[in-house]
């Protein structure tokens, strides 16, 4: 798996992408592999194939396409001249292979199935930065990702050029109002959260309403405010109250639509579970040339 297929400026580890490789082609090939392939194709038969964007968008997964065929038959020379992050039009070549045709064809689904979702992804994440562009917000991804893909999604939000919020529950603390209702309320639950926490962690809470905020910015405890379904008179609100003194994020109900009002409001951030839980897979093909 060449490293150069990777995002220049998304980091994933290799370790990650032969798990999820090995994972999803046993989901695939159960326990007697391609049986349609062994049945149809004499062992030992040759094929190229390309494969190709059908639609126009940014790309992400080659990684893992490469790695895919190279699992089921290390002999498959791969090539490709871009890698994830590239923005492509529609037919657009994305990498020719050559090997054994039992193995391309094995693999094909499997390939496709990633680079298409990290690429849908990639894509809807684009098109969030593209409007919001000219303005200092940051587009972010958050926790809404598919069960088991969250880390091949967040670098699918960064190849697409946006942030990611969290990873998890365990490397950031964000306070949300079920919290806030079980601790006794902003000011008890902001104390003992400061209590509890190790001077690299930082502190965000979420808040509904520009009283809440008030009591935040009071409390002098927080290092960011979510703006929980905010309207865009609220959320410009919000920024001229704050001065600065802490880092606003915007979120809730975010979309293509609204982002742009969102960005010219001021706030820091943006944050969308769109992007990841129901952004369009990109239509990815494989074409064997024989």
């Amino acid at each position: 798996m060449p490293p150069s297929l990777f995002c220049p400026d998304a980091f994933l580890s290799p370790l990650l992408v032969d798990a999820m490789v090995t994972r999803s082609l046993d989901e695939d090939l159960g326990r007697a592999g391609d049986v349609t392939a062994i049945a149809t194709i004499a062992e030992g038969v040759q094929a190229r194939a390309v494969v190709v964007a059908r639609a126009g968008g940014v790309i992400a997964g080659l990684p893992f396409v490469a790695a895919t065929f190279q699992k089921l038959a290390p002999d498959i020379e791969t090539s490709a001249s871009l890698r994830d992050g590239a923005i492509v039009a529609p037919r657009t070549t994305l990498m020719r292979l050559s090997g054994p045709a039992r193995a391309v064809l094995a693999a094909e689904r499997t390939a496709l199935n990633l680079l298409g979702r990290l690429s849908g992804v990639a894509t809807a994440t684009h098109e969030f930065v593209r409007r919001a562009a000219g303005t200092k917000l940051r587009i972010c991804c958050t926790r809404k990702t598919t069960p088991g893909l969250r880390a091949l999604e967040k670098y699918a939000v960064r190849c697409g050029g946006g942030f990611n919020h969290r990873f998890g529950l365990d490397d950031a603390m964000l306070i949300k109002d079920n919290h806030i209702a079980v601790a006794g309320g902003i000011q008890a639950v902001l104390e003992r959260a400061r209590q509890a926490t190790g001077h690299l962690v930082k502190i965000e809470i979420e808040v509904d309403t520009l009283d809440q905020l008030a009591q935040v910015l009071t409390s002098g405890l927080a290092d960011a405010v979510l703006l929980d379904n905010m309207d865009i008179a609220t959320l410009r609100a919000a920024v001229a109250m704050t001065g600065g003194r802490l880092l606003l994020e915007a979120s809730g109900g975010i979309t293509l639509d609204s982002i742009a009002e969102i960005a010219a409001t001021g706030v820091d951030y943006a944050s969308s579970g769109w992007i990841t839980h129901s952004s369009p897979n990109l239509d990815v093909a494989l074409d064997i040339e024989m």
